[in-house]
C-alpha cells in the first residue's frame, strides 16, 4: 500500500472531501490507510482569508455586535472615512483592531480539518482551510526536492577534506593525482571533490586548477517536463462535451506568438464570436506571466464582468499554459460565482485547427512583426497600437464590421475602453511592418 499520491489520487481526493466522505471511505476508494489520507490533508491543505458574498474576510469573535464606525481604527489612513456610517467589521478591521480576538471554526481542527464539504461556506466570514489538489501536488514534490538537496556531509569532514587536499594542490598537485593517491584517506568520489571545489567549500578555487581553469563549463540544455495531470478532466472531448450541454457559451481562444527564441513573446487572446484580439507583451513565455496577464485582467475589469466576457478558455499545450487552476480560480468570492473564473480546456496535440480562429487572426500579425522578427524592442503601446489596427480591420464574415464594432455591440464602449481598446479610422489602417518603426 503505497503512501505517496499521485497527482490524480489527489484529485480523487479533493473530490470525495468535496461529497463529505469520512477519512475511512476515502482511504478505501483510494487503497490507503486512513492515517495516511489523515496526515496528506493536514500536511498539505491551505489557508485563506475569504469573507462571504459582500463581506470582507473577518475572524473576530465579536464581529456581530461591534459597533465601531469608520475612521475609528485607521484614523486619517481611513479609505473609508467619508462613509461616517460605517462600521468598521465591514473592512480589514482585524488588523487594526486592539480588541481583536481570534475565532477559529471547530471544523478546521478536528476532523475533516478543511473546508472543502462545509455547507455554510457561503456564509462564514473566517479563516478557511481547503484541500486543493494542484497546490498540495507542487508542495509535496517541492518539500521533497528540499529533503534531498543540499551536501550529506558535516563542516567536519569538510575540514577534513580541506587539509588533506588544499596543501597538495598549492605544491601542483591535480587533483586526479592526489584522489589516486589519498583515495583511503578522502574516502570520497573524485567527483565530489570537483563539486566542493565548485560549491567554494574549499580553500581551494577552479582558479587553482591549471588545466580545468581552461576548459569552458558544459552548456546543459534547460529542462521544463510539464505534469500531464493539469489537463485531466480538460481534453477538447470535455470541451465538446460542455459545448452540447452549454451550447450559447462564448468561447475565448488563447495562444502564444513567439519573437526571437528566449525573447519576449506575445500572449494572445481571441474573441471567437466577435473576433476581438487582445495581446500582451510578456519578458518571457513562462506560466507565471500568463498568470500575471489574467490577474491583471481580473481586477481591470470586476469579478462579474470577467466571468461574462471569459467563461471558457481553449488552448495549446504549451508549457506556459500547464497551472490552469492559477487561471481557473480567483483568491476572492464573487457574488453568485463563487472562487471559479473560468474554464480552461486543451486541444488535443498537433490539432491547432481546433482553435482555428486565433491561428487565422495570427496571419494579421505577422503582417505586422513577421516571423524571426524580435519583440525585444517593442513595449506594450506599441503592441496595443497594433491590436487597435487589426481589430479596426473590417471582416466579411461579420457582415463587413470590424471586430471593434461588433464586440462593441455585443458588450458595450466601456467594456472595450477597460480593455484598452482604441478604434482605428478605415482610411488610417496600416497592417505594414512600417506600422512600428
Amino acid at each position: 500500500m503505497a503512501n505517496f499520491f499521485t497527482y490524480e489520487e489527489r484529485l480523487t481526493l479533493q473530490k470525495l472531501l468535496k461529497e463529505g466522505l469520512s477519512f475511512k471511505k476515502i482511504a478505501a476508494q483510494l487503497g490507503k490507510a486512513p492515517s495516511t489520507i489523515s496526515r496528506e490533508v493536514r500536511k498539505y491543505a491551505v489557508e485563506i482569508a475569504t469573507g462571504k458574498p459582500g463581506y470582507s474576510f473577518n475572524a473576530c469573535k465579536n464581529r456581530m455586535t461591534c459597533k465601531i464606525k469608520a475612521p475609528a481604527l485607521c484614523g486619517k489612513e481611513c479609505t473609508r472615512k467619508g462613509s461616517s456610517g460605517t462600521v468598521c467589521r465591514l473592512c480589514r478591521c482585524n488588523e487594526h483592531c486592539p480588541d481583536f480576538v481570534e475565532e477559529v471554526c471547530a471544523v478546521r481542527i478536528h476532523v475533516p480539518y478543511v473546508c472543502n464539504a462545509c455547507p455554510t461556506i457561503d456564509k462564514c466570514t473566517l479563516l478557511k482551510t481547503f484541500y486543493d489538489a494542484e497546490k498540495a501536488h507542487l508542495k509535496s514534490h517541492q518539500v521533497i526536492s528540499e529533503s534531498r538537496s543540499g551536501l550529506s556531509t558535516s563542516e567536519e569532514e569538510i575540514a577534513r577534506l580541506n587539509r588533506i587536499i588544499t596543501p597538495l594542490v598549492k605544491q601542483g598537485h591535480s587533483i586526479h593525482e592526489i584522489y589516486i593517491t589519498h583515495q583511503d584517506e578522502l574516502m570520497c568520489s573524485e567527483k565530489t571533490i570537483y563539486n566542493y571545489i565548485d560549491d567554494c567549500l574549499l580553500e581551494v578555487r577552479n582558479i587553482d586548477l591549471p588545466r580545468k581553469v581552461r576548459f569552458r563549463a558544459r552548456r546543459k540544455k534547460p529542462e521544463f517536463k510539464v505534469d500531464k495531470g493539469c489537463r485531466v478532466g480538460r481534453s477538447y472531448k470535455e470541451f465538446e462535451a460542455f459545448m452540447e450541454k452549454n451550447p450559447d457559451t462564448a468561447v475565448v481562444q488563447m495562444d502564444s506568438v513567439i519573437g526571437s527564441v528566449g525573447g519576449k513573446c506575445l500572449l494572445t487572446i481571441h474573441f471567437v464570436e466577435t473576433s476581438l484580439m487582445l495581446a500582451f507583451l510578456r519578458d518571457a513565455n513562462t506560466s507565471q506571466s500568463v498568470i500575471d496577464v489574467f490577474e491583471w485582467l481580473d481586477s481591470r475589469l470586476g469579478g462579474k464582468l470577467f466571468n461574462r466576457l471569459f467563461p471558457v478558455i481553449v488552448t495549446d499545450n504549451g508549457s506556459e499554459f500547464s497551472n490552469p487552476k492559477k487561471i481557473e480560480y480567483r483568491s476572492y468570492t464573487v457574488e453568485g460565482h463563487g472562487f471559479r473564473r473560468t474554464s480552461i480546456y486543451y486541444c488535443d496535440a498537433g490539432c491547432p485547427y481546433q482553435k482555428g480562429a486565433i491561428e487565422v487572426n495570427h496571419e494579421l500579425i505577422r503582417r505586422v512583426l513577421p516571423k524571426g522578427t524580435s519583440f525585444d524592442n517593442l513595449t506594450q503601446k506599441d503592441v496595443t497600437r497594433m491590436m487597435d489596427h487589426i481589430n479596426s480591420y473590417k471582416r466579411k464574415k461579420l457582415n463587413d464590421r470590424s471586430p471593434y464594432e461588433t464586440f462593441s455591440f455585443h458588450y458595450g464602449e466601456e467594456v472595450l475602453k477597460l480593455l484598452g481598446c482604441t478604434p482605428v479610422a478605415a482610411e488610417d489602417i496600416l497592417l505594414k511592418p512600417t506600422l512600428l518603426k
